[in-house]
């Protein structure tokens, strides 16, 4: 399974998100694909108020704040 983790640089809140969804990554088998929002104006636009945005299988999984345990139910089954 593939997740796109949509991020930017100088953000905290991706920082953490990243780190959350990486400890979920152990005990959940996928990949992450981190996308930098400033490289593509289209997913800027969508997502610049939203960031960090955790995506499977195009539909958006959770945003802004990420919490271990909102993952862990939405990528584990």
């Amino acid at each position: 399974m593939k997740i796109k983790f949509f991020s930017r640089a100088n953000c905290p809140l991706c920082v953490e998100g990243l780190q959350t969804l990486k400890l979920v990554q152990e005990d959940v088998l996928f990949d992450i694909e981190i996308i930098d929002i400033e490289q593509d104006d289209r997913i800027h636009e969508k997502y610049m108020l939203m960031i960090p945005v955790v995506e499977k299988e195009g539909v958006v999984i959770q945003y802004g704040h990420l919490d271990y345990s909102t993952l862990m139910e939405r990528l584990g089954s």
